[in-house]
């Protein structure tokens, strides 16, 4: 399935390309956005190697990340969307379109996860129709497991992923059974 542009109010969801690396390596070396996902700044290597992956699932697995830009300005915002990573993780999230989200410091506070987390969510209830959609999220993130409530998802259980704490949570499409 190529992958599909999405847009919001105030965003733009499009597939990654080579011009959003710089904007996104930037991202991924900001130690303020990088403390609850991985816990240190990644380095130009690991958000090249981040970038491939998020343009190759698409073409492997039907879905994946997007590249989130703000309209107005082209400003970009961060990366939302789905990956089955075959996490070393109980319980498995193998087969699942694990949904993800990452935003730009600048970002922070206004809104954007929340509108393009549920742009995503609105796509692949569509597109692909997943009972049950996963994310793990970092315990010590609060704002984060604030998005993911507000969206719809629920905490299934508490595990540690890399060595540190996180919730599993857990969105059910709506009419799923």
């Amino acid at each position: 399935m190529p992958a599909p542009t999405l847009t919001t109010a105030r965003l733009a969801l499009s597939p990654p390309t080579l011009g959003d690396f710089e904007d996104s390596r930037a991202m991924w070396a900001d130690p303020m956005v990088t403390r609850h996902v991985g816990g240190r700044p990644f380095t130009e290597e690991e958000s090249w190697t981040r970038l491939m992956r998020a343009r190759g699932l698409w073409e492997v697995l039907g879905y994946g990340y997007w590249a989130v830009r703000e309209t107005a300005t082209g400003r970009y915002v961060g990366e939302v969307g789905f990956a089955d990573l075959r996490r070393e993780l109980e319980p498995s999230l193998y087969d699942l379109p694990e949904m993800g989200w990452v935003l730009a410091a600048w970002s922070h506070g206004q809104g954007f996860g929340t509108e393009a987390v549920r742009a995503g969510l609105t796509w692949i209830d569509q597109a692909l129709a997943p009972a049950v959609v996963p994310c793990i999220i970092n315990v010590e993130n609060a704002a984060s497991i604030t998005l993911a409530t507000k969206v719809g998802f629920r905490t299934k259980t508490q595990a540690t992923y890399k060595g540190s704490p996180i919730l599993l949570m857990e969105r059910r499409r709506p009419g799923a059974a």
